[in-house]
């Protein structure tokens, strides 16, 4: 029984430290997305060295695959570098005026955040980390949007 009331109140307190996205604190908040719009924004213009300052130097960022010839848990993993390199050659630059994307803060607990980008053609969940005054992208899990087929 006291084994039982244990999980309930560890529970209880785990759920109850969760932020929800309306208590983050506005400055917070604003910080995470200016991080975020920093990579989808420096995407869309061209622009590396704004995606480069949105991105922790050991970024881990993957898309899963699935069952792959070579791995049944297949993910497509991309470095810093790669997806710089995939900036300055301009794979998804688009004029300002066609532009939808967005960003939302989904959750802080002290230095670490979650947040949600999206655009037309991929949705990206990060773990940001904040260092010193400045929060980076540590982690992003991105799902690649079905390409829409012409008629």
């Amino acid at each position: 029984m006291r084994s039982m009331a244990l999980t309930f109140a560890l529970a209880t307190a785990s759920t109850a430290a969760m932020a929800s996205p309306d208590t983050i604190e506005r400055g917070v908040r604003d910080s995470i997305e200016a991080t975020c719009f920093d990579y989808v924004d420096g995407q869309l213009e061209g622009d590396p060295e704004r995606v480069a300052r949105s991105l922790h130097p050991d970024l881990a960022k993957r898309r899963v695959l699935g069952e792959t010839p070579d791995e049944k848990l297949g993910l497509r993993r991309m470095t810093r570098e790669e997806l710089i390199d995939l900036t300055r050659r301009g794979a998804l630059k688009t004029p300002k005026e066609q532009w939808d994307r967005s960003c939302k803060v989904l959750d802080v607990a002290g230095n670490v955040a979650v947040a949600r980008a999206e655009t037309p053609w991929f949705v990206d969940f990060f773990h940001l980390g904040k260092f010193g005054d400045r929060w980076v992208i540590v982690n992003a899990l991105w799902y690649s949007k079905p390409k829409e087929t012409k008629k």
